[in-house]
């Protein structure tokens, strides 16, 4: 009897298994977030394809769905013409989409049931505070987020603002009004989403423009949190009062305004050495064309230059800048600033034969470096698998190897540059493109700790020695 009921045990153990794992991977708290991503971005779709969302005859729904990928993982990406293809209406329901993919859809629902006077599950809660947060701030996390939606609106209205008064000698005051509000969403939320045909390319005569957009740029790839810190140091500046502390920021944020500063002016730099397009003829429009692409290629997807013009060597430099991306808590997508710093300690504490590895004077926990190399490892992979699947699908196109590698690293990074194939790609190439911009969005390790729950392992093995290198 003992026998039989051993051998049912072992026969029922893998089904019980799966059992659980399905049980863990839908009640887990990357749940909530994948589900509330997917749910926007599919009714987004339908609202899109509706007959008073598109002109008749212009959008499928293969299209609408791409859009509606695009706005919610503000990447910017476009199969059709947003300022001809789709009516007004449309053009509003992908202004809210961005909106929506900027702060998060797990932020407006805590937004909706704020207003409502319920509480949260702590579940969402949770969700939402590993999202935003590096800290434990669950204290003081109904005001901090407060803090967030008021410098959310206040920067974009003043963007908005400024765009508006910009654009007001070249349209008039209804249009100049909404492609003001549009552009300055479209910009904070690293979206890259323009109401023009050419997106910026027009505009380029226009420094005052061209650099309102970039700061907005800036400002919604720093991350949220440190916004936060950057106003509460200035209210305080404002007030008179002093912080204590050697620093006045929190390591997390020199690291993210480190990055980043390097990260642009290098970019533009290297833009600078390798050539920008035929189309610049004064070092002035060189410079500053480059130092835009800079910004924009990191997290917005903004041009102001037709970026199939650009040299090889100009086009792979901003591949590099696309795959980093942003920062941390913010609406840019690629690995993130911060996880190329780690690489970039590892790497040279790896070569001064170093067991601690450091960053502005701070040494790196071992476990966030290993969470850093599954992160890497993981958008690797995806980028090859999609490499090698666009290489399969689009292969009658009459485009240049770089094309293709540079349009799934746009869509990883949510940066929505390209050198004008979208339009072009094929139903699986665009359908894996939305897949790509799912997964650069949400990020690739939210999507494997999903797919792939944490076990608990009390086996140890035996040491295995092979030659590397």
């Amino acid at each position: 009897m003992r026998a039989i009921n051993r051998r049912i045990f072992i026969e029922l153990m893998p089904l019980l298994m799966k059992k659980n794992r399905l049980s863990v991977m839908f009640h887990s708290p990357q749940t909530a977030l994948i589900g509330g991503f997917a749910g926007a971005i599919l009714v987004g779709a339908i609202i899109l394809r509706l007959p008073w969302a598109n002109q008749p005859g212009k959008v499928n729904f293969v299209d609408a769905l791409f859009t509606a990928t695009s706005a919610v993982c503000v990447t910017g990406l476009a199969v059709v013409d947003t300022g001809t293809d789709y009516t007004f209406f449309g053009q509003v329901v992908i202004l809210l989409l961005i909106q929506a993919g900027g702060l998060g859809i797990m932020s407006f629902a805590a937004v909706a049931f704020q207003l409502l006077g319920r509480r949260m599950s702590l579940q969402s809660e949770a969700v939402l505070h590993d999202t935003f947060f590096q800290r434990d701030m669950a204290a003081e996390f109904q005001r901090t987020f407060r803090t967030i939606l008021s410098l959310t609106a206040s920067i974009e209205g003043i963007g908005a603002c400024f765009l508006f008064f910009l654009l007001l000698p070249r349209m008039e005051l209804g249009p100049a009004a909404f492609s003001s509000i549009f552009h300055s969403v479209s910009a904070f939320c690293n979206a890259g989403f323009s109401l023009r045909n050419d997106n910026l390319i027009g505009l380029r005569d226009s420094g005052g423009i061209l650099f309102v957009i970039m700061a907005l740029i800036v400002l919604g790839g720093l991350g949220y949190t440190v916004l936060n810190e950057i106003y509460s140091h200035c209210r305080y500046s404002n007030r008179g009062k002093k912080r204590d502390g050697p620093n006045r920021f929190s390591f997390h944020a020199r690291l993210v305004l480190w990055v980043t500063s390097f990260l642009i002016t290098g970019g533009a730099a290297t833009l600078l050495v390798f050539g920008m397009t035929p189309d610049e003829f004064s070092w002035w429009d060189q410079t500053f064309n480059a130092l835009f692409q800079s910004v924009t290629a990191r997290t917005a997807g903004f041009n102001s230059v037709d970026i199939g013009k650009l040299p090889s060597a100009s086009l792979f430099i901003l591949i590099i800048l696309m795959f980093i991306g942003g920062s941390p808590a913010s609406c840019a997508g690629g690995i993130k600033t911060t996880s190329a710093a780690i690489l970039w300690a590892r790497t040279v504490a790896g070569l001064r034969g170093q067991r601690e590895v450091k960053l502005l004077d701070r040494r790196i926990p071992h476990e966030l470096i290993s969470r850093t190399d599954l992160l890497i490892a993981l958008a690797l992979f995806w980028n090859m698998a999609g490499v090698l699947f666009l290489f399969t699908t689009e292969a009658g196109l009459p485009v240049d190897t770089l094309d293709l590698v540079f349009e799934q690293i746009s869509a990883f990074g949510t940066v929505g540059l390209s050198t004008g194939l979208t339009p072009d790609l094929s139903v699986p190439g665009k359908l894996w493109l939305v897949a790509t911009m799912f997964v650069g969005r949400l990020g690739p390790l939210t999507i494997a700790l999903w797919m792939i729950p944490a076990t608990n392992v009390s086996v140890r093995y035996p040491k295995g020695s092979v030659m590397i290198g």
